[in-house]
């Protein structure tokens, strides 16, 4: 290694060092003591967010929903000295629907809502190709969140690490993930039931396959909401949310579009406000030479959207969610909801 290499690096050492002192002492730092320092690190850049700014009117619709979470989850912060004994907050909460109708949204919102820190957790998160490591991330997430309490712990696609024991394809460290996620989640519930709600861990996870879930697991998530598909009024709050940046041509009515999109999650929505929304792009570039495309300017290219580009984009895009798939969460909801 020449001089030059090693001056860069006693700088680089260096720098970091005084990036770490500058830290604020205020901010109370995890001592991720007898675990791996990489682990720790890991969990603190991937997942903590000390304020996820969206609130309740970045959702459109969903009003029976977000009554009920705040009802579990945000009033227990706010009147702690009322949520105790039998009215003690839900050890888990879990929100079930089809895909794009904003489970992710609405967790971050009661994050934001409650000022909690809040952990976005997805099964690759917690899953590791070593032995005995995913459990150990588990107890680490736990033991995390306990320490920066109050916090809310959002487990999405949850399906994927807790599907039901016992099958025939389950594999051990599969199960052993399960087994320590119910003993995490049995921690949090006697923790609520002796200590202050303002120091609570809540738990909330999201499911597109309610069906497919342990059942000892599904009785630990004591609180189940159905997320629906959005209403008529849902729908034309969702174009606007999505629209607002962009021009609309005059004879354009939202609400007639909204009734055209019956069926269509917000995913989907979005996903047709996209599509119409670069027609105008599309149609001005048609039969241009890459050259005389990267001359146009901006100005040229914000052309309002007209009707014809929202009735070319339902053409294309489909809604992902089939009447079937409907009846099947209703029928769950009918059997084991709790909202």
């Amino acid at each position: 290694m020449d001089l030059s290499m090693v001056q860069k690096l006693l700088e680089f050492k260096e720098g970091k060092k005084i990036a770490q002192e500058g830290v604020a002492d205020d901010v109370l730092r995890f001592d991720g003591a007898g675990y791996d320092k990489d682990l720790v690190e890991a969990l603190e850049r991937d997942i903590v967010s000390r304020n996820p700014s969206i609130h309740w009117d970045d959702i459109a619709d969903l009003e029976e929903a977000k009554k009920l979470l705040r009802e579990a989850v945000v009033l227990p912060m706010w009147m702690p000295d009322f949520f105790k004994g039998i009215r003690r907050p839900w050890k888990g909460v879990l929100m079930v629907g089809p895909p794009g109708t904003g489970k992710t949204m609405l967790a971050k919102a009661v994050a934001t809502e409650c000022g909690t820190t809040f952990f976005n957790v997805s099964s690759s998160t917690l899953t590791s190709k070593y032995r005995g490591e995913s459990e150990k991330l588990v107890r680490l997430l736990f033991e995390m969140a306990r320490f920066y309490a109050p916090a809310t712990i959002f487990i999405d696609e949850i399906d994927s690490i807790c599907s039901r024991r016992g099958t025939s394809d389950e594999h051990e460290a599969s199960r052993r993930v399960k087994s320590e996620l119910l003993v995490q989640m049995d921690g949090v519930g006697s923790a609520l039931e002796n200590d202050d709600p303002s120091k609570m861990v809540m738990v909330l996870a999201a499911t597109n396959f309610p069906w497919n879930i342990d059942e000892a697991l599904r009785r630990r998530l004591e609180k189940r909401i159905y997320i629906p598909l959005p209403t008529a009024k849902g729908r034309a709050e969702l174009l606007k949310i999505n629209l607002r940046e962009v021009e609309l041509d005059p004879d354009i009515s939202l609400e007639e579009i909204a009734e055209k999109i019956e069926g269509y999650s917000g995913a989907d929505i979005t996903n047709v406000c996209r599509d119409a929304s670069l027609m105008a792009m599309r149609r001005r570039i048609n039969g241009l030479t890459p050259e005389e495309i990267r001359a146009l300017s901006k100005e040229e290219l914000q052309m309002p959207v007209t009707k014809g580009d929202f009735e070319l984009a339902l053409k294309k895009i489909s809604k992902s969610v089939s009447t079937a798939d409907l009846e099947k969460y209703e029928k769950w909801m009918a059997e084991f909801g709790s909202a």
